[in-house]
């Protein structure tokens, strides 16, 4: 792994945020449809990896407050799971437009790491059993491929079970 983003136009702020932070991860580029019915299962399909495995990043309002959930493409967000596991009562999902300006990326192409501020974030645990993840590198067409440990960590990110 350990393979850093070529230049040429790949660098995004999640991958400057993995750099910085000197963490091993990889990039991955694939061809992206804008006919695609799902990013995150284009993204398993495209780079032939079990859907479990890449996590799509998503952005609730639990409260009044925006929060991560970071769930396997495989599943769904439990928003009663994710507003549990930050002590929260009730959780939405976020406008779409409030969910960009608050991250710096588009639908699609929303990353966990280097976001333009940081909110509280949630990592499915089952995450943690892998070895590695995938998880988007801040554009559509574009993934990152890093041991999960290191993603809960640079997101400062709670574990807890909020697929279903």
């Amino acid at each position: 792994m350990a393979k850093k983003p070529k230049k040429g136009g790949q660098g995004t702020p999640a991958t400057v945020a993995l750099e910085t932070a000197a963490v091993p991860f990889t990039v991955h580029a694939y061809d992206h449809d804008p006919a695609a019915a799902s990013y995150g299962g284009e993204a398993a399909d495209a780079l032939g990896v079990p859907a479990d495995r890449v996590f799509k990043t998503l952005v609730a309002d639990v409260d009044g407050v925006l929060t991560v959930g970071v769930v396997p493409v495989s599943g769904r967000l439990d928003l009663k799971a994710l507003a549990a596991a930050v002590g929260g009562k009730r959780a939405a999902m976020a406008d779409p437009a409030a969910a960009e300006r608050s991250s710096g990326y588009v639908l699609g192409g929303i990353s966990p790491l280097g976001q333009r501020r940081p909110l509280r974030t949630v990592v499915d645990a089952g995450a943690l059993a892998h070895p590695t993840v995938y998880v988007s590198a801040g554009r559509r067409g574009l993934e990152v491929e890093l041991a999960p440990g290191h993603l809960v960590s640079l997101t400062a990110a709670l574990t807890a079970p909020i697929t279903r």
